[in-house]
Order: structure tokens, then sequence, then C-alpha cells
């Protein structure tokens, strides 16, 4: 069964489904910058677009653009922005 998600006003919006081993997510995010969430340990890759995330305990903003992925640790917060569309999936453990 899949489930919407809805942040920010709607200017992210995913959608949650079960992958063959992991739960996890796919969605856009729109221009504009935000603080995410997260519970598990996460896996963001970026599908299309590029998206420039700070994340846990680092100092510098890093750009990742499509085919690209980076790690949040569980019961942690990253903040991202995009100038474009960027869509992703997350797979969480």
């Amino acid at each position: 069964m899949l489930k919407v998600n809805e942040y920010f006003d709607g200017k992210a919006k995913s959608i949650a489904f079960q992958t063959s081993t992991l739960p996890a997510t796919v969605g856009v995010i729109s221009p504009g910058e935000y603080e995410f969430g997260t519970s598990k340990k996460e896996t963001m890759t970026v599908i299309s677009g590029a998206l420039t995330v700070l994340l846990p305990g680092m100092e510098e903003w890093m750009t990742y653009g499509a085919g690209e992925s980076f790690d949040v640790a569980g019961q942690a917060s990253f903040k991202a922005k995009t100038d474009i569309d960027t869509a992703y999936l997350c797979t969480y453990q």
C-alpha cells in the first residue's frame, strides 16, 4: 500500500512504499530551504536535479546530483536546499 506524505505546505511530497528489503520513499522537493528529521538511518539518493545538504556534525554544505547518495543517522536532522525541483529516493533501516 502507498502512503502520500506532504511537508512544508506541499513544497516537499513523497510516496512511501516497501521495497523487497527496506521501507522507502520517493518524492520531489521544490526550490527552497528546509530541515528534515529522520527516526531511522536514511540513505537518500538524488534521482534528478540537485540537493545541497548540511549533514549532522558537518560545517560545510555538500551538493549531490543525480545518481549520488548520502546517509543520515537515525534520530537526526539535516538541512537541505535546492534551486530546482529535485526528485529523490530514500531507503530506511
